[in-house]
C-alpha cells in the first residue's frame, strides 16, 4: 500500500540541485494525495524561472516508482514561492522580495537592452517583476517599452501620495523619463540625481514584487552609492561585451560592488553582443568582438557566468519599437534571454539560501 510516509521517505532522497539539500527537509513538498496507485503532490520551487524544474520533476517520479511502487501513477505539480532574505518589516519597498542591480563598467554595451529583455523574460515565467530606470541622465526604458510620453497616475495611501508605476509587457516600470521632457537634456548635479533615484523607491506604490530590477547608469557614480545606501540590494548583474576594453571596465564595476563601503554580492556576468548571427544564415556565428572574454573573466574572478546574448539587428529594432525581442517566442535571441533569466533566478535562490542579507551602507553616500 502506498502511504504518505512512504512518499515522503522516497522524496527525501531527491536533492534540490542548487541548494544541495533534499526536497523534504527544505519543506518543498506539499499537498500529497494518494488514491490507490495514483500519487500526486506539489513541489514548491524557489522561483518560477527555475531552469531545473523538469530535472526535479523527473527525479521525483523516479523516486516514487523505484522506492515506493513500480506501478505508481505519479503526477508532479510545480509551483513557486520566490525566496527572499529581506525582513518583512522593511519600511522601504516592503512588498519587494529581491532587488537586483544591472550595471556595466562602460556605456554602449547594451545594458539597458539586456535589462528590458531580462525583466520581460522573468515576467513571462509568472514572476511579479518591476524595473526602475535609474540611468538618470540617459533614461531609455520608456522607449524600449513603448511608453514614452506616458502620464504617471497618483494614488493615496494613509494620507500620502505615491506614483503608480506604468505596466507594460507584464513589467511595472518607473523612469525619470516620465517626469522630464524627452527632447531636453537632464542636467543635474550629483545630489539632485541621487534624490531623484530615492524618490523612485520611496514615493512609488510598487506593491508585491518577486524581483525589482534597477537599470543603473554606466560606470561608477553617486547613483551606485545612493542605491547601496537606500535599499538592501540582493545582488548585482554586470553586462559587458567580449572585447578587452569593455572587460577592463567590467572588472572595475565588479570591484566597486565588492568594496567594503558597498558590499553587494555579484550574481554574475552577462556577455552581450557575444557573436553576430545573420538572419539569412542563422546557423553561422561570427565572433567579431572576440570570443569568450566574459566567460574567462567570470572564471578568473570566481563569479557565475550567466550567459551570452547574440548581436542581432532585430534586438535593436525591438528596443526602438517598444517591443522587446524576447516577446517573440520564435526569435533565436529569445532562448538566450530566457536562459539568462533562468540563471539569474537560480543565482538569487542560491544567494538567499547561503548568504546573509545585504545591509544598507550608511556611509555609502559619503
Amino acid at each position: 500500500m502506498i502511504t504518505k510516509e512512504k512518499v515522503l521517505e522516497a522524496l527525501s532522497q531527491v536533492e534540490e540541485p542548487d541548494l544541495k539539500k533534499d526536497l523534504v527537509s527544505l519543506n518543498m513538498v506539499k499537498d500529497i494525495a494518494i488514491d490507490g496507485k495514483k500519487v500526486s503532490f506539489t513541489v514548491v520551487l524557489t522561483t518560477p524561472a527555475c531552469p531545473l524544474k523538469e530535472l526535479i520533476a523527473n527525479a521525483c517520479r523516479n523516486a516514487i516508482v523505484h522506492l515506493v511502487d513500480a506501478d505508481a501513477e505519479v503526477t508532479v505539480n510545480m509551483t513557486a514561492n520566490v525566496t527572499s532574505k529581506r525582513p518583512d518589516a522593511e519600511e522601504m519597498l516592503p512588498g519587494v522580495k529581491n532587488i537586483i542591480a544591472i550595471a556595466s563598467g562602460k556605456g554602449g554595451v547594451g545594458k539597458s537592452t539586456v535589462a528590458a529583455n531580462l525583466a520581460v523574460a522573468m515576467a513571462q515565467t509568472g514572476a511579479r517583476v518591476g524595473l526602475i530606470d535609474a540611468d538618470i541622465y540617459g533614461p531609455s526604458q520608456p522607449i524600449m517599452f513603448g511608453v514614452e510620453g506616458e502620464r504617471l497616475f497618483i494614488t493615496e495611501k494613509k494620507g500620502r501620495q505615491y506614483m503608480v508605476p506604468v505596466e507594460k509587457h507584464g513589467v511595472r516600470l518607473l523612469s525619470i523619463g516620465f517626469m522630464a521632457d524627452p527632447s531636453q537634456a537632464i542636467v543635474w548635479r550629483g545630489p539632485m540625481a541621487s534624490k531623484a533615484l530615492q524618490q523612485l523607491f520611496s514615493d512609488a506604490d510598487w506593491g508585491e514584487l518577486d524581483y525589482l530590477f534597477i537599470d543603473l547608469p554606466p560606470g561608477t557614480s553617486d547613483i551606485h552609492l545612493t542605491l547601496a545606501a537606500t535599499v538592501p540590494v540582493t545582488g548585482a548583474i554586470i553586462v559587458s561585451t567580449p572585447q578587452q576594453v569593455a572587460l577592463a571596465d567590467a572588472r572595475k564595476g565588479i570591484s566597486m560592488f565588492q568594496m567594503e563601503s558597498i558590499k553587494i554580492p555579484v550574481l554574475g556576468l552577462v556577455e552581450n553582443m557575444a557573436y553576430f548571427t545573420p538572419q539569412e544564415l542563422p546557423e553561422n556565428n561570427y565572433y567579431i568582438f572576440g570570443k569568450g572574454g566574459c566567460r574567462r573573466l567570470a572564471e578568473e574572478l570566481h563569479i557565475p557566468f550567466l550567459g551570452e546574448i547574440p548581436l542581432v539587428q532585430s534586438i535593436c529594432e525591438g528596443g526602438d519599437s517598444g517591443h522587446p525581442v524576447v516577446l517573440d517566442e520564435k526569435h533565436p535571441a529569445t532562448l538566450a534571454f530566457l536562459a539568462v533569466a533562468g540563471n539569474v533566478a537560480q543565482q538569487i535562490a542560491i544567494r538567499n539560501a547561503s548568504v546573509q542579507p545585504t545591509q544598507q551602507t550608511e556611509n555609502a553616500s559619503a
